[in-house]
Order: C-alpha cells, then structure tokens, then sequence
C-alpha cells in the first residue's frame, strides 16, 4: 500500500484539485483507492459525495474529525483491507507535530505551486523547511513539485521555473489552466473519466505525474497550448 501526501502550506494552491484526480486515476485503473480529508472544509468529502456511481469506487474519510462519540480515531481512519492506494488531502496550515505525523507514513509527497509571485514565494519557503524536516527525521521520501494552472507562454510560469531550479527538489508534472477542472470538480469527476478529446491534454499531463510515482522517472511534461486552455465541454 502506498500513501501519496498532498502538501503545502499555502491555501488555494490546489491540493484538493490533485488528491481528488489522483484518486479518480488510480481507481480508474482498478486500483483499490482511499480518498483521506484532512482539511476541515471537507472539499474532497465534498466531492466524493458527488461522485456518480457509474465511476469505479473510492473510499472516503473524513480524517479532520477526530473522534465521533465512542469511535476511537485509529477505527475512524480505518480503511478497506485490500486498499493499494491511500492520497492524503492536507488543510493549508499543519502543526510541525502533525506534519511529522503525516511524514512517517508517507511514500511520496506532492507540493502544488501556482504560478504567481506571491505564490511562488511562500512554496520556495515551505519546499526549503519541509526538506530539512525530512532530513532531520531521516527519511528517504520522494518529494515533487506540481505546476497547476499553467500557461505555458506567461512571464509567471518561466520565473516559477527558474525559481525551481534552483532546489533539489525536482517539478515532475504542471496541469494546463482549464475550465475543464471546474466541470469535473463540480460534478465529482475526474478527468480521467471523462473520454471526451478536450480532456486528451489533461489526461496525458496526469500520466505524467502517475508515472513519476510509481516509477521515481521524471518524464518531459507536455505543454499546454494558450488555445487549449479555451477548450473546454459543457457536461450538463
């Protein structure tokens, strides 16, 4: 069983966008998956409870409640015996306490940044104090950046680049700026379940990313084309 953690202190960033799709890819390939929401606003519980049943099965827990009456929180994070795959949805600000917590158990971490100044800043500063984190506690962690609503032409997306190169820590994937995650979010999709060809770019960028978890091996990312960004599908 692996536990991917979706990670950084800064809201907004599009944790929930990440843990949501990678659930949707991973049980879409028939891969036993649990959805864990940290988050207090439950947005991935949110989520789940729009999934259609059509769509393969994830399991959903709500892990920002501790306990419920006489539950216990160990029986309260409970998952399906046969789960293969765990994502971890993180609240935008964690104790160091509970972030070392979260560490122990986890496989690989993804961190998503936005393009932005403001953006990039205060994920340069988290990468740098969640590095030596790892380091102190003597963990051997895949760590990965991932670029989320990218337009590829912007000033903002070459200087988030370049401030990227700048770490150990290496940008694995970037997702293209699209309505197309909008739609899928407001009706419990992921866009790998969605066929039709104005979801191929989102798909081939989300395979990237599985890749590099599964494999470790960086992959070059496809860029988004300014014009695909305008493609989106109505799914009303």
């Amino acid at each position: 069983m692996k536990r991917l953690l979706i990670l950084n202190s800064k809201g907004g960033c599009g944790k929930t966008t990440i843990a949501t799709n990678l659930a949707g890819f991973y049980a879409a390939s028939g891969t036993s998956t649990a959805l864990f929401d940290y988050d207090p606003q439950g947005s991935s519980k949110r989520w789940l409870e729009l999934r259609p049943d059509q769509f393969p099965d994830i399991s959903g827990v709500f892990a920002a409640k501790t306990t419920q009456g006489s539950v216990t929180r160990s029986f309260a994070l409970r998952v399906p015996p046969d789960t293969q795959r765990i994502i971890v949805d993180t609240p935008a600000s964690m104790k160091r306490l509970e972030m070392m917590e979260m560490l122990r158990s986890a496989t690989a971490v993804v961190v998503p940044v936005l393009p932005s100044g403001i953006d990039c800043h205060v994920t340069l500063d988290f990468l740098k104090q969640l590095s030596d984190l790892v380091r102190q506690m003597g963990l051997n962690i895949p760590i990965g950046i991932v670029a989320n609503r990218v337009r590829i032409n912007t000033r903002s997306f070459k200087k988030l680049k370049a401030s990227l190169e700048e770490l150990d820590v290496p940008l694995v994937a970037f997702l293209r700026e699209s309505q197309n995650y909008v739609y899928a979010a407001e009706s419990g999709y992921a866009v790998v379940d969605l066929k039709q060809p104005a979801f191929k770019k989102d798909n081939q960028q989300w395979s990237i990313l599985i890749n590099w978890l599964e494999t470790g091996q960086l992959q070059p990312s496809i860029p988004p084309s300014n014009k695909e960004t305008q493609h989106v599908v109505n799914l009303q």
